[in-house]
């Protein structure tokens, strides 16, 4: 039996990349899903299904808005009217914008605050209650090496980052008594179709070799010189919500090949 059979897992940004990952992850220890983010209806249902059809637990998709707090207290309430619970929360979702600080745009920086860091906080705000009332629950952040580390032009970013694991420890010590544990997880660079699709367009930009970009700028900071996981990370997700986990809160754990040990 799953680790996670008969509960219910809302994943946000989980329509690719790590998130998707996470979903059927938590569908394959018996968690039913509920998908949130981009994508054409076709490529949404296509992998909604799939989630259904492999795993034999029911999924469902929301379009909500990350940038809203509206849109993501329906969310929340959409997962409880649905499948009576929400156990299991993942604030995945994110976007990136690089830029130096004199000219970095407000509106992406109001974007990336919105998206990377309050959308977490308003999640949580709205899933806390019924997990209280219930005994149980797991919260997990996808943060990024840059919750620990700077770099330059990354400035909103980082800072949402930073925030998250902040966030993420203040969370875990006024819940550290329900039973609900609140941890995020720090990757490095994560091999996604996003990376993939970058590495064309920095081998013209730079003249560079495609082994040299991997190598000397996609993964200059991390010392294996491997790319992380999205299995990995959703691993260490699926982990975190197991009872062996059960002790560990309030933790930014690093999976970026030693990229914060230096």
């Amino acid at each position: 039996m799953g680790i996670l059979k008969g509960k219910t897992a809302v994943v946000t940004g989980s329509t690719s990349g790590i998130g998707l990952a996470c979903a059927r992850a938590f569908a394959g220890a018996g968690a039913n899903i509920v998908l949130n983010g981009m994508g054409t209806p076709a490529e949404v249902e296509r992998d909604r299904a799939a989630i259904e059809r492999d795993f034999a637990v029911k999924a469902i998709y929301s379009p909500a808005d990350m940038a809203k707090s509206s849109e993501i207290s329906e969310l929340i309430a959409l997962a409880e009217k649905t499948f009576g619970s929400v156990d299991v929360l993942i604030n995945n979702a994110g976007i990136q914008h690089v830029s130096p600080i004199e000219e970095f745009p407000i509106e992406k920086w109001d974007a990336v605050i919105a998206i990377n860091l309050s959308a977490a906080f308003h999640a949580i705000r709205a899933a806390v209650p019924g997990m209280k009332k219930r005994g149980w629950g797991r919260i997990i952040t996808t943060a990024s090496a840059h919750s620990l580390v700077a770099s330059p032009f990354k400035s909103a970013y980082v800072a949402a980052k930073h925030g998250i694991a902040g966030l993420t420890k203040t969370v875990a010590l006024e819940l550290a008594r329900s039973k609900i544990t609140c941890n995020c997880i720090s990757p490095g660079y994560v091999w996604t179709p996003l990376v993939e699709r970058q590495i064309p367009n920095t081998m013209e930009a730079r003249r560079m070799k495609r082994d040299e970009v991997i190598n000397d700028v996609l993964l200059a900071a991390q010392p294996t010189k491997e790319f992380v996981t999205v299995k990995q990370v959703a691993s260490l997700a699926l982990f975190l919500c197991s009872d062996d986990a059960a002790q560990i809160t309030g933790a930014n754990l690093p999976v970026d090949g030693g990229w914060t040990a230096a």
